[in-house]
């Protein structure tokens, strides 16, 4: 398996991805964020060859199976999956495929969208928050089923991990928080499941990160904080369950599921890219999803790889857009803000790209920072 996370030069460089548009608005999503990638490599001088693989009911039609062979061989030896949506079935399994346990969820708003949050704007002026979520264990992955006894039918799902499971993934945390302001909040509930000790395990790796300081919290009051104070947090660190829940309230913060991306990783750095949202079958086919989150996933791969100002350009074009009142449909457009669909947005965002090419790597730090 090949390494990554280390800075590479984007001359001549030639990546290989695996795209599975999955089902929903996944298909929309996909194509319109490979479609700015492309152009971003053409700029930035590397190549991108694309395959597309199969999951979920599209998989199952065709293969008879969610997760087929097929998909698993494409992804071998590539440069990173970039994932759309599916409604049941494959997603689980191919993160357990490819150990990635390390997910990423930033939470990131945009200045020009402070409206659009749940929130008043001084609440959430600045924010950013890297959510980072255990992925291929936890109450997902433990021992399931329905039974039955005196007292009736029942059913069961067991929270199982082990310890190394939870220190590997607070490594990770506690770089990452190390690289940022130096805070980790540890989700927990401990008053009730205590023999699942995060605290104390997280607590016990932090010893070789003395300069992170490490914050556990309840994970209900958690949730509470991220809506009265989400200022306070930098990374927070929380199991399979728990962070599924805690990075749906970004949304909120931000003002759409559909601005935030994610980056699955394994231990080698090779990696799963897609939004949070779901396949949103209400609006698939409409050509108006909003791609912004998929875009998302597509830029921490790029950082994944090292082309930091291939990354750099697509979130300051994005920015760009933004600050001049463009609106998919999602974001609910008012007054002087223009909606635009999938299409429209795309075709923005990449004039913006081509109006970057020649900015210096510098001044687009100064704009994205």
């Amino acid at each position: 398996m090949k390494k990554y996370g280390t800075m590479r030069s984007s001359s001549n460089q030639s990546y290989r991805i695996v795209a599975i548009p999955g089902e929903g608005i996944g298909p929309e999503v996909v194509a319109a964020s490979l479609q700015l990638l492309q152009q971003v490599a053409k700029l930035e001088g590397f190549t991108l060859q694309v395959d597309y693989g199969w999951l979920g009911t599209t998989a199952l039609e065709k293969f008879g199976t969610y997760f087929p062979q097929a998909t698993a061989e494409l992804c071998n030896g590539s440069d990173g999956i970039v994932f759309g949506a599916v409604t049941q079935g494959g997603l689980l399994e191919l993160r357990k495929h490819y150990d990635f346990f390390c997910n990423l969820r930033p939470i990131r708003i945009v200045d020009s969208l402070v409206n659009k949050s749940s929130l008043r704007p001084e609440k959430i002026k600045g924010l950013d928050i890297l959510v980072i979520r255990e992925l291929v264990s936890g109450i997902y992955f433990g021992s399931a089923g329905r039974a039955s006894d005196e007292k009736g039918a029942y059913g069961y799902h067991t929270m199982l991990y082990y310890d190394h499971e939870i220190r590997r993934l607070a490594r990770q945390a506690l770089q990452k928080a190390q690289q940022r302001r130096g805070k980790l909040t540890v989700a927990h509930k401990e008053n009730a499941l205590p023999n699942l000790p995060w605290t104390r395990l997280v607590q016990e790796e932090a010893a070789q990160f003395p300069d992170v300081i490490v914050e556990p919290m309840l994970v209900d009051n958690l949730a509470m904080q991220m809506v009265m104070n989400p200022q306070r947090f930098d990374v927070i660190l929380a199991s399979n369950l728990f962070g599924d829940i805690l990075s749906d309230i970004g949304g909120a913060l931000v003002g759409s599921l559909g601005l935030l991306g994610s980056a699955s990783l394994n231990a080698d750095g090779f990696g799963l890219y897609e939004a949070i949202h779901g396949t949103a079958p209400d609006i698939a086919g409409k050509g108006i999803a909003n791609p912004l989150g998929t875009i998302g996933a597509c830029v921490l791969m790029l950082e994944q790889w090292g082309e930091k100002r291939a990354a750099q350009i697509i979130m300051v074009a994005q920015d760009r857009v933004l600050e001049q009142g463009y609106r998919t449909a999602d974001l609910s457009p008012q007054g002087s803000e223009i909606l635009v669909n999938t299409e429209q947005l795309i075709q923005l965002l990449l004039t913006e790209i081509y109006n970057l090419q020649n900015t210096e790597i510098g001044v687009l730090h100064e704009f994205y920072k």
